[in-house]
């Protein structure tokens, strides 16, 4: 199991959180890893993690990156800008892959430098966006954010959009138009079986 170079490096209810996020995409990808050869499992954990990931980017997108802004000034404005490239280079080839058969080696290509890209970004987060921005804005402000990054995370796109605005109100309101298409089609994709994920947990 992989673990972030910047996990705990900092400390408050917003990194707890996105910290937690970010532990469950490396944990889903070594499920996907994992299960070489079975195209089935494969297919069910490449499409959770990209559920995760979708979800996990336009949250911070609506909620943390515009506290950053707001709390860190320009250097605030300025690590927003750069997370959000990030997400755009992620959104873009989690969106290339959709049209590839998890398995396959142009699948795993794409998949792996999607990953080692967010190691990066995720780091990058933990070590020096939160650690800056947890002070700025206190325990109880971290815990209001902790809760409305979650809570968002339930009205989101679960697939990844990279013509939508990364911005609010722009984000919000496309987000919220291609949610309930992106749960439609959640309906008719598959996902880790219970049993899958009580044995990934056990392992």
């Amino acid at each position: 199991m992989t673990s972030p170079a910047g996990s705990g490096t900092a400390s408050g209810p917003l990194t707890e959180k996105i910290a937690e996020d970010h532990q469950e995409m490396y944990e889903y990808y070594d499920e996907y890893k994992n299960a070489k050869g079975n195209r089935d499992a494969q297919e069910r954990w490449a499409r959770l993690l990209i559920w995760e990931i979708a979800r996990h980017a336009v949250g911070e997108e609506l909620v943390v990156y515009p506290l950053m802004e707001e709390h860190l000034g320009e250097e605030g404005k300025k690590l927003a800008d750069d997370d959000r490239a990030d997400h755009q280079f992620v959104k873009e080839q989690l969106y290339a892959i959709e049209s590839l058969t998890p398995g396959t080696q142009d699948y795993d290509a794409k998949l792996e430098a999607v990953m080692a890209h967010l190691h990066q970004h995720n780091d990058s987060e933990e070590i020096k966006d939160l650690p800056l921005l947890e002070p700025a804005i206190g325990v109880e402000a971290s815990k209001i954010a902790a809760a409305s990054f979650k809570r968002t995370k339930k009205f989101v796109p679960t697939r990844t959009h990279p013509s939508i605005p990364d911005h609010p109100p722009l984000e919000t309101i496309a987000g919220f138009l291609a949610a309930p298409i992106d749960k439609l089609k959640d309906m008719f994709s598959i996902f880790p079986t219970d049993e899958m994920k009580q044995e990934a947990k056990s392992s």
